[in-house]
Parts: structure tokens; sequence; C-alpha cells
């Protein structure tokens, strides 16, 4: 993984000390140009983590989001502003296409879609293919072409389905777009707006309203991405796409726009974007170590500063992930197998007045991967009601962790001992030491101990500011 680091150079010379100091002074805010003390990580802006500028990413884009599969935001800026997304715009087609469409539906490329223009597959008008090939037509070099014709044709079938036998071309695209807006609406997506299918924005369709925002884009990146028809598309650096032209079967060579193929390890897509509008655009997804990241890099300064941007929260993200142990204990004991395994806690029977069941973790070596900067784990432990004899493993509570309040997993604890019941004159002997003791105030159960200790591993005493 890229390490952000800064060099400081040393000059011996005496008359040279002031230009010295002040090159020191100026050189981190030089290398970490693009951190803003308003960016916000996993929730807070980086001046209230009090976190220096090499700790956190530095990224040109002016919107920006980036966030973790299961939906946990891990940095943003300008998260919510609206802006024009270009040819992102595609991946809310795709989304759209495969929600009201089978991959088997045939789309024929009409003159419209085949002059349209800019970005292109290369589609003639007639071509027929199947809604699977516009996908890779669409996704893969950005075809404006493709992304027409799905708009036309499954436009044209949600019409017919609604009762309109032969809908024009037009009225089609626009059952479509509205389509469009409704799935987009059902995933939350409320700072969005589209009125086409490709996402152009001059000309033509200069007048037309659209917009989106970081936060929708990474929302709509992700759920695309757990869509097997649309995943395993995205995933490739182009391919063939099979048409049918003039009656023959011919096949369609497109590549990628997408320039991490084969730079970055677990790559998975998703759609570039550019307009003069809207800027370069990347909307992307990673997934290395079991760990999907998701980022919206909107407004960049440059085609290829889109991916360095892109490159630069994925690694940061990653350097800063860390598997956190369950067990933290220093206590030990020997299970039933005769194993040393960690004493995460000693759970109260209630049929003694005096015994424990001593306890550990159901995997003593489970783990659970946490993102570092989003704060210190905490910890909530549940004893069972043991009330009689215990078998070595079995179930007699469960941690809970917490990371921001959040569940990030739980953990069985286990007997690692026999613990028998009282035997007909033990418990005649408990039942009198209780009755005895009620009068002093005195329970007759053991106190349950939990020896595990949650790890700190955010120390924002010991960060500098940025």
């Amino acid at each position: 993984m890229k390490q952000l680091s800064s060099k400081r150079i040393t000059i011996s010379f005496g008359m040279l000390a002031l230009a010295l100091a002040t090159v020191l002074a100026f050189a981190p805010a030089q290398a970490y140009a693009n951190v803003q003390k308003s960016d916000v990580i996993a929730g807070e802006t980086v001046a209230n983590r009090n976190l220096s500028a090499a700790q956190c990413p530095s990224v040109e884009a002016s919107s920006v989001l980036l966030m973790d599969s299961d939906g946990n935001v891990l940095f943003e800026r300008n998260a919510d502003e609206h802006v024009n997304i270009a040819s992102i715009t595609k991946v809310m087609t795709a989304v759209t296409a495969v929600e009201y469409a089978s991959l088997d539906t045939e789309i024929t490329v009409s003159s419209t879609a085949a002059a349209i223009g800019e970005s292109s597959a290369g589609l003639q008008a007639g071509d027929t293919l199947t809604l699977q090939e516009a996908l890779k037509a669409m996704l893969w070099p950005s075809g404006n072409d493709a992304a027409q014709s799905i708009a036309e044709c499954v436009g044209a079938q949600i019409l017919k389905e609604q009762g309109n036998a032969s809908p024009t071309s037009t009225e089609s695209v626009e059952a479509f777009v509205q389509a469009m807006n409704d799935t987009s609406a059902k995933l939350g997506m409320t700072n969005s707006l589209w009125a086409n299918p490709h996402g152009l924005d001059d000309g033509v369709y200069a007048s037309q309203e659209m917009y989106s925002t970081a936060r929708d884009v990474a929302t709509l990146a992700n759920y695309a991405m757990k869509i097997d028809a649309i995943r395993s598309i995205t995933s490739q650096d182009g391919g063939t796409v099979t048409v049918i032209r003039d009656g023959a079967t011919t096949g369609v060579e497109l590549e990628s726009t997408d320039e991490l193929f084969g730079v970055v390890e677990g790559v998975l897509g998703v759609k570039t974007g550019f307009t003069d509008a809207a800027g370069e655009c990347f909307a992307g997804a990673v997934e290395q170590n079991g760990t999907r990241l998701i980022s919206a890099v909107l407004n960049s300064t440059s085609s290829s500063m889109r991916f360095t941007d892109t490159r630069t929260l994925w690694e940061w993200a990653y350097e800063n992930m860390i598997d956190y142990a369950a067990a933290q204990t220093t206590q030990t004991t020997v299970n039933a197998n005769g194993a040393t395994v960690p004493l995460v806690a000693e759970v109260a029977d209630a049929a003694w007045t005096d015994k424990t069941v001593p306890a550990t973790l159901e995997n003593p070596n489970q783990t659970f991967r946490v993102f570092a900067l989003a704060g210190n784990v905490s910890q909530e432990v549940t004893y069972y009601d043991i009330n009689g004899s215990v078998k070595a493993g079995d179930v007699v509570g469960k941690i809970t962790y917490y990371q921001q309040n959040e569940v990030i997993g739980t953990a069985n604890l286990v007997a690692t001992q026999d613990v028998a019941a009282p035997n007909p004159l033990e418990a005649l002997g408990i039942w009198w030491s209780r009755l005895i003791g009620g009068f002093s105030g005195d329970d007759g159960v053991a106190d349950s101990v939990c020896y595990n200790e949650v790890e700190l591993i955010y120390d924002k005493s010991s960060l500098s500011a940025a």
C-alpha cells in the first residue's frame, strides 16, 4: 500500500537557516495540500478528530464519498452537494434496466441511438442484441448509443405492460427515465434527479434538470455491485459484445474506460464520467481481503487524477483497517482438552453460593475487521442464567462488540470445564446457608466476572492537529 510521507531536508549552512525554517513550515501543507479540516472521517471532521494531514487522504475532487459495502461512511467531502455526474448516470440506467427487464430482452438500435454521438460502442442502426450484451456496450466504453437503445426498448416494454401498445421512441425514453427516478427513490437516493439515460448535459440536453451527489452515487454503486449481472461486467477490462448485424452474428471488441485494471488488485469497476459541467468523475469499487470499498470521486482536476484520487482513498482506507481480536485478556485457563485458552469470564452458577463457570470464547481467535480511525471498540457482556450442572462447551453468555454505537459483531462465551450440580446433601446445605444469609441481605450467589478488556486503538490525545 502507498504510504503518505513528507521529506524533511536539512541544510547545515547557517545563512540558509531562515529559508530552511520556511520550507519546513510549509512542506507538510504542500505535500497534503488537498486535505481539508472540514473533510469528514467516520462522521467527524478532521479538525474535531485532531488528525494530522498525513493521517488523512489528500484528494483533488470537490465532492467525494468513501464507504464500505455495509454502508459505513469512512470519508466524505461535500457529499450532499448537487452536481452533474455525466456518464455515471449509466449505472442507474443499468440498475433500472435489470429491475424492469430480463437479460435476454431484445434491444434494437434505432437510428436516433446510433447517431447520438460523444462516447460510443460503435453500434449501428438496425443492430439487435440482448440486454446483457447491451449492458456491456454501455458500461465498458460508456456507450451513449447503448444507453439510448436500452432506454427506448425497456421503456417501450414498460409502457406496453401499462397498456400502451405502440409507444413512440420519445414516450419510451420518458417512461424509462421515470423508472430511473422511481428506482432511485426506492434506494433512498433523495438528492438525485435523472433526465436521460446517458448523462449528456450539453447541446440539446443542456436544458434538462439533472443532478446527483457523491453520497447518492456511492449508494447507487454499492447497490449495483450487489447485482451479479452488473458486477460481472464492470469487473472486466472490456471484452466482446455480440450483436446481430445485417442478419449475421458479429463480435464487437470493446475496452473499459476504467484505468485501474491491472494497477490495483481486486478492482470491480464501476463507471467513469466526464462533461464540461460535471468535470472528471469516477464511481469505483474494489475488494481486498474480504472488505469491499465503494467510492465516488466527482469533479476531480483531470482524467488521470480521478483515478489517483480513487487509489488514494482506497489505500488510505485499507491501511487503516485492522483485525480487532475479540479476546482481550491476559488471563488464561485450561479447557477440557488440556489446551490453554483465554479466560474471558467467570459466569455464576446459581445452583451454588460460591461457584462460577470459567468461560472462554467459542472461537478464541475470532477477530472483527474495523476501521481504526472510526474510534475505539466497546463491549457489552451478557451472562446467561445457569442453575445446575454445566458441561464444557456449553454456551454460558455472549459479548456484543460496538464501534460508534454500531454492532460490529458478537462472540459466544463457552464453559471450559464441567461444573457439577449440587448433590442432595449439598443442596440442603446451600438452602440453609441462603436462608440464614437472607437475613443479612446476602443473595447467596457468586458474582459473574468479565476479564475481557477492550483494547485502545484510537487515542485522540496522542494525535497532532492538522
